[in-house]
C-alpha cells in the first residue's frame, strides 16, 4: 500500500506538470497577442485595421509621415481615440519593446508587472517569448538527439561483434568531447543561429542515450520470436522496423523528457554565459545572467530563477512519471506471462 501510495503520487504529480508545461507552452505561443507594442485591432474611420498581422503608415491613422506607425505617439494615440477605437494585448510591450518612461533597470509596476531590466525592455514580454524559442529549441534537440540515438544504438545492438565492439569506441571517443566549450570555441569564431547551435549541440550529446537504446536492442534480440524471424531468414531491415525498434522505442520515450530538460539546460547555460543564441533574441538564461550583473534589481534574478526552476522541475516529473508507466507496463506483462505460464 505504501508502494501504491508513492506511485500515484508520482502520477499525480506528473500529470499536473503536463498541464502546467501545456499552459505554459500556450501562452508562450500566444506572445503576439498578449505582450504585443502594437494594437490587436484598431476601428478608425469606420475602417478594421489589424496591426500585428500588417504594418500600417502614419498617414492611415492622419499622420504626416510614410514610415510604420507608432502607436504609442501622442499624436496617433489622440487621432485614433478620436476618430475610433482600439483594443491593446494586455502587456503593451514586445520583447525588444524600450520603455524610455523608467529608469534603467526598473522594480515591477501597474505598467511593466514583473519590471524592467537593464536595456529599458518589459521582463514579462522577454519571459513569454523567450519561454517559446526556449521550449522549441529544446524539443527540436531533443527530437534530433533521439533520432541519432535510435539509429546508431539500435545498428550497434542488432548486428553485434565488430560493429557493436567498433561503435563502442566511437561512442568512448566522442562522449569524451566537451560539448559546451566546443560550443564556446564556435561562438567565438563564427555567432551561431538558433538552427547551427541545435545541430551542433545535437551532434554532440545523442551517444549517452545511444546506450540505452543498444542495451535494450540487446535485450529484444534475445527474445524467442526475433530469433523466430531471424532463423525463418526474414530481412534484417523488417525485423529491425517492425519488432525491435517499437519494442526499443519505449525505452526511449520514457527517457526523452530528461533529454528535453537536458536540452532546455544547456541553451539557458549558453545564453548565461554568452555563448548561446545572437542578442536580441528573448532569452531566460540572459534574464539570469542580468541578475548577476544587475544585484540592486534582485526582481530580475529571482523571477528568472524562480520561472527557470518551474519549468525544469516539471519537466523532470514528466520524465519520473513516465519511467513509473513504463515500469508499470513492463510489470504487468510480466505478470502475464506468469499466468500464461502457469
Amino acid at each position: 500500500m505504501r508502494w501504491q501510495g508513492k506511485q500515484t503520487g508520482v502520477l499525480r504529480h506528473g500529470k499536473g506538470a503536463v498541464f502546467f508545461l501545456a499552459a505554459v507552452f500556450l501562452l508562450s505561443c500566444l506572445s503576439p497577442l498578449i505582450a504585443n507594442d502594437k494594437p490587436l485591432v484598431i476601428h478608425y474611420k469606420q475602417q478594421w485595421f489589424f496591426p500585428i498581422v500588417k504594418a500600417y503608415p502614419e498617414t492611415a491613422f492622419g499622420g504626416f509621415f510614410d514610415t510604420e506607425t507608432n502607436y504609442k505617439d501622442d499624436f496617433i494615440t489622440q487621432e485614433i481615440l478620436q476618430r475610433g477605437d482600439w483594443l491593446w494585448p494586455p502587456v503593451r510591450f514586445s520583447y525588444d519593446t524600450i520603455n524610455y518612461d523608467v529608469s534603467f533597470p526598473s522594480p515591477p509596476s501597474s505598467t511593466n508587472w514583473l519590471g524592467v531590466d537593464d536595456q529599458g525592455r518589459d521582463v514579462l514580454a522577454r519571459i513569454l517569448y523567450g519561454t517559446q524559442i526556449s521550449l522549441l529549441f529544446a524539443l527540436g534537440l531533443s527530437t534530433s538527439v533521439a533520432f541519432l540515438a535510435l539509429c546508431f544504438g539500435a545498428w550497434q545492438g542488432y548486428f553485434g561483434g565488430k560493429v557493436d565492439l567498433i561503435g563502442q569506441r566511437i561512442t568512448e571517443i566522442w562522449g569524451a568531447i566537451p560539448a559546451i566549450f566546443i560550443v564556446m570555441i564556435l561562438s567565438s569564431l563564427v555567432r551561431p543561429g538558433p538552427w547551427l547551435l541545435l545541430m551542433i549541440l545535437a551532434l554532440l550529446g545523442w551517444h549517452h542515450l545511444a546506450q540505452q537504446v543498444r542495451a535494450e536492442v540487446l535485450r529484444i534480440r534475445q527474445l524467442d520470436y526475433v530469433q523466430a524471424a531471424i532463423i525463418a531468414g526474414i530481412s534484417d531491415q523488417r525485423i529491425i522496423f517492425t519488432h525491435v525498434l517499437p519494442n526499443a522505442l519505449v525505452a526511449l520515450l520514457s527517457n526523452l523528457p530528461f533529454i528535453f530538460a537536458g536540452a532546455l539546460g544547456a541553451l539557458i547555460t549558453l545564453d548565461f554565459l554568452g555563448f548561446g543564441l545572437p542578442s536580441g533574441y528573448p532569452s531566460l538564461g540572459e534574464l539570469l545572467a542580468q541578475g548577476k550583473n544587475n544585484l540592486q534589481a534582485p526582481w530580475l534574478g529571482v523571477t528568472g530563477c524562480l520561472y527557470i526552476l518551474m519549468l525544469v522541475t516539471s519537466v523532470v516529473l514528466i520524465g519520473e512519471m513516465a519511467q513509473e508507466r513504463s515500469a508499470n507496463r513492463t510489470s504487468n506483462l510480466g505478470q502475464k506471462g506468469e499466468k500464461r505460464h502457469a
